[in-house]
């Protein structure tokens, strides 16, 4: 029987997609250094820090032990997983499918297959930047638009002659199927069949990916014809979404000057490269993507939209920082620039200069400046409805941003601003995968703790006495399985060792009956073993696991009220439910407060 084979065109998608930054940085401490990533090698002992990892080249290596790598690569010599494994955890975080073909037969097809597109793109490309020469009305646009011989060869630009079948002089297959995948060619399946070019009488932007190879085109005519601009559609080669143009013609550059502008035209992109601003890309038409941050981010920690002052341009804005929350850490940063309603970047070069262009963007806007304006700016904050709703837009913004110090910030602006105590409004937000909730100091006298997860922070105060477990109730289990599913199951296990260890058991006891049977919670253990160290009694121990039961249950409680609240009517029943649990919620706070 053939062995299993996953497609190289699949994995090399992969790792166009992922971040090896992100995949390293779950295992290893990464500090920026210049345009890599530096830390102490996980694969030998070392005080200083030489092992490196690149974004840009998707590549990791140590100077001291000469490993090196892809993300894929790292999985397996470091999480010791099978390549099979390692790429199934890769494309689960990037949200794809693994597709599998049995034997080498197959999988050498798909390259082959890809490989055929990528050079008809090729072929495609070099046609239309000869006929380019050959065209004085595409010429005199490019002129006219203030473009230069020298910009024009840079970026590969292109011309699609008026001619409906143009490309038969380039393929002499004009029938091949890889023609009309590619999007290059349309077949209408009529009587009579007819075949013909997708872009006639356009100016081509060629849409190179990471490396380097045109994936798509973008195409734009030279009157006043509508659609003004058509893009290639979605192919195997080409998703819009996850392609930004003139990123690889930009990498460089972004480096250079330790940020990226991202505007919303072709032609935007090739005013600002030659008017002395070659760190800038463009979205595709279309909303900006996390796919299209997270590529950016690869580049540079640092991000400016550029986006038109109208109102499309705010919506723009508005998408592009939905898309940028995810990605922002206290080290990633993101910008908002608004030019005046009747300017894009490319008019407003022209009409001003580049220096003016120049000092709008040190003026940009802050992403928290832009987030408080946006989830406000609706709002009377002389109202409790209006500070009522303001909190309501921003909690579904607050919810997508990783635990940071900037976040925390913006939390506590919010609550300054709509009159709330921050620990109610952290409360009110809610857990969600990945939020990381500040926990509450319950005594005075309580070590201090990493912070962490409301339901992680549970664990660790049970793990660090284990008996306190059987004081707990089977309703407390309940809590902890309905508010966080994953760490109620590590609850369970901790449960189910306490009853086989025995009942005189302890932490050291626990530990090693996990390490004996193969659990796998070293880090649970290791951040347990950190508080005892800071001195963590059992007494604070059992507040602080009681502390965090009533904060799940607060949170809960408060997430019922919210359903019940967004009903359009409620009848006598929810009404009384809703009310019963208004005064739950506050009995709860009540005895947070108290601290019991």
């Amino acid at each position: 029987m053939p062995k299993q084979v996953i497609p190289q065109a699949f994995i090399q998608d992969l790792l166009d997609r992922v971040d090896i930054a992100d995949v390293v940085g779950k295992y290893v401490n990464l500090k920026k250094a210049g345009a890599n990533w530096l830390g102490l090698c996980p694969f030998h002992t070392e005080k200083t820090p030489s092992f490196t990892v690149s974004s840009a080249k998707q590549f990791y290596h140590c100077f001291g032990c000469g490993k090196n790598g892809s993300a894929i690569g790292f999985l397996m010599e470091h999480a010791g997983m099978g390549f099979i494994d390692a790429v199934r955890e890769l494309a689960g975080s990037a949200g794809m499918t693994v597709p599998t073909e049995k034997g080498i037969a197959g999988a050498d097809q798909q390259k082959a297959r890809r490989a055929a597109q990528e050079d008809i793109m090729a072929q495609a490309g070099q046609f239309y930047r000869r006929q380019l020469k050959e065209s004085s009305s595409a010429i005199t646009y490019l002129k006219g638009r203030g473009l230069t011989g020298e910009t024009a060869a840079r970026f590969g630009l292109g011309y699609a002659p008026e001619k409906p079948d143009a490309l038969r002089t380039v393929f002499s297959d004009y029938d091949d199927e890889t023609l009309v995948e590619t999007g290059l060619v349309i077949d209408k399946d009529a009587v009579p069949r007819r075949r013909y070019d997708r872009f006639r009488g356009r100016i081509m932007f060629p849409i190179r990916n990471g490396r380097g190879h045109i994936v798509g085109f973008g195409a734009r005519t030279l009157g006043k014809e509508e659609p003004k601009y058509l893009n290639s559609p979605e192919t195997p080669l080409f998703q819009k979404g996850n392609e930004l143009y003139g990123l690889f013609e930009a990498r460089n550059a972004i480096r250079d000057a330790g940020y990226a502008l991202v505007v919303e035209g072709y032609m935007d992109v090739l005013a600002l490269a030659q008017s002395g601003f070659p760190q800038t890309v463009a979205t595709l038409g279309t909303a900006c993507t996390p796919a299209q941050i997270q590529k950016i981010m690869r580049q540079t920690n640092n991000v400016v939209f550029s986006f038109d002052g109208d109102k499309a341009g705010r919506s723009a804005a508005r998408k592009a920082l939905e898309a940028g929350l995810p990605h922002v850490t206290d080290n990633r940063g993101i910008r908002f620039l608004f030019l005046p309603d009747e300017h894009d970047p490319d008019s407003f070069i022209r009409r001003h200069s580049a220096d003016a262009f120049r000092e709008q963007l040190r003026q940009a806007m802050p992403l928290s400046e832009f987030l408080f304006h946006e989830v406000t700016k609706e709002c009377d904050l002389l109202t409790m409805e209006g500070r009522a709703r303001a909190q309501y837009t921003a909690k579904p913004l607050l919810r997508t941003m990783q635990a940071s110090a900037l976040r925390q910030q913006i939390i506590h602006k919010l609550a300054e601003i709509t009159h709330t105590d921050d620990r109610e409004m952290v409360a009110w937000l809610g857990t969600e995968k990945g939020e990381k909730a500040r926990s509450y100091r319950l005594s005075p006298r309580q070590p201090r703790s990493p912070v962490v997860g409301v339901g992680r922070h549970c664990i660790r105060f049970a793990l660090a006495y284990p008996q306190m477990t059987h004081e707990l109730s089977e309703a407390d289990m309940a809590l902890m399985e309905r508010f966080d599913p994953e760490h109620a199951k590590v609850l369970s296990d901790l449960v189910n060792t306490v009853h086989a260890v025995g009942e005189n058991t302890d932490f050291s006891a626990i530990v090693a009956y996990w390490r004996a049977t193969g659990h796998d919670h070293e880090k649970l253990t290791e951040e347990t073993q950190r508080m005892l160290d800071e001195g963590l009694t059992r007494e604070n121990a059992w507040i602080q696991l009681r502390g965090c039961l009533l904060q799940m249950e607060t949170r809960l409680v408060a997430a019922d009220m919210e359903t019940l609240s967004s009903l359009s009517s409620l009848d006598a029943s929810q009404k009384e439910q809703y009310y019963a649990l208004q005064a739950k919620l506050q009995d709860l706070k009540k005895q947070i407060a108290d601290g019991r």
